[in-house]
């Protein structure tokens, strides 16, 4: 290891699928027919009027900065749709347009986070969360949570491992890798109780929208003292224009519009004129169209891991994913989804990427390909479980 490398560098964990990616990428490269359900990412195109948008600003070449917020005119359309969604009133001031939701982390934790404080995070959960809060030298402190809270963290856990290093909670809902919605009473203790600790509450919604039963909450019904978090890479389909946004407390406002010019200037100014069109009434009834597709992979995936004896103690509300128990066929998920890959061209994502929560007894399922693809893979799976 260079002794030039930062501290922090070393200590920010790998995405152990990135493993088997390259190795599906190989097996691909030498003509094998590789099934992807290892990544987050939408199969969809970004639908039409989007792309047009963003075609249309790059041909009248003013492709130029754009206030470090973000377009006046997009805070704005998102503000209406919290409106129009939520039934919240949120001052566009403070709205933040930033490089997708990673942007959106950095800001909020850039502007609260102090080194060795510490973020309560559920275990499992998304890597990279954990990965920022390191980056400015704080802690996650994970707690481990199972099917009796939904895969979400409680008032009554935030109580226990409180301390004094504590300076928040981020919760996601729907989760990452789970699925889990919190409740919407379940989400209002969490938030209520954070604010009485004197703490800040980080709420991560970047898969609203792609919500099947019951319909996702947000925090800012609860509370304008919280940041959250969004995106318009999943429910939108706009991954590669990275391009989402966040929701400041009114105190913030300021600090987080410093920070924005100095870390980002801007975020890409025709992926903004490109998102001006997501909130088009033709465009969320194709989004809606997609969601739809998305909750009958969700009812096939489920039933069919169910059938071949995969343990998923609760169906996932949202998101594209399902994290299913496979101990009843091995004790070490990533040596069975390297095995998968190299015998049935089959990727999934191992547990170990998202905690240390029994995470050698998971193995993520994303259901970002189509059902014909999915019906192939399950034949594939059957047989590699049922081999010799």
């Amino acid at each position: 290891m260079d002794v030039r490398l930062a501290k922090r560098a070393q200590e920010i964990s790998p995405f152990y699928v990135m493993e088997l990616l390259r190795r599906a990428k190989q097996l691909e490269a030498q003509g094998k027919d590789i099934i992807h359900m290892e990544i987050g990412e939408p199969d969809f195109t970004t639908p039409p009027a989007i792309m047009e948008a963003g075609i249309r600003q790059l041909k009248t070449g003013e492709v130029k900065y754009t206030p470090a917020a973000g377009l006046p005119e997009l805070r704005e359309k998102i503000a209406e749709f919290y409106r129009q969604r939520y039934a919240a009133t949120v001052d566009k001031k403070r709205i933040f347009v930033t490089p997708g939701a990673s942007g959106a982390f950095l800001l909020a934790l850039g502007v609260t986070l102090n080194p060795e404080e510490e973020l309560l995070m559920a275990d499992p959960c998304y890597p990279c969360n954990s990965n920022f809060i390191r980056l400015f030298d704080g802690k996650a402190r994970t707690v481990p949570v199972d099917a009796t809270s939904r895969y979400q963290l409680t008032a009554a856990q935030i109580k226990q491992h409180w301390t004094k290093n504590t300076k928040g909670v981020l919760i996601a809902s729907p989760s990452n890798p789970t699925g889990t919605l919190i409740t919407a009473e379940q989400l209002k203790q969490a938030v209520h109780t954070v604010n009485a600790l004197g703490g800040c509450f980080y709420s991560d919604e970047i898969y609203h929208g792609l919500v099947y039963d019951d319909k996702a909450t947000t925090a800012l019904a609860f509370s304008d003292n919280v940041f959250v978090i969004n995106s318009f890479s999943k429910y939108f389909g706009m991954t590669g224009w990275r391009v989402g946004w966040l929701i400041v407390p009114e105190a913030f406002i300021d600090a987080t519009e410093k920070l924005a010019q100095n870390i980002f200037i801007a975020t890409a100014t025709h992926s903004q004129y490109a998102a001006l069109a997501a909130f088009d009434p033709h465009t969320l009834a194709d989004l809606e169209h997609r969601r739809t597709e998305f909750e009958r992979r969700r009812d096939f995936l489920y039933d069919a891991l169910l059938r071949l004896g995969f343990e998923i103690p609760i169906k996932p509300d949202g998101a594209f994913y399902i994290y299913a128990n496979c101990s009843k066929f091995t004790d070490d998920s990533f040596q069975f989804a390297l095995d998968l890959l190299e015998a049935e061209g089959v990727a999934v994502t191992p547990g170990k990427d998202f905690g240390i929560n029994e995470a050698n007894h998971y193995i993520r399922f994303a259901y970002t390909t189509s059902i014909d693809r999915m019906i192939v893979a399950m034949q594939r799976l059957d047989r590699f479980i049922n081999k010799g």
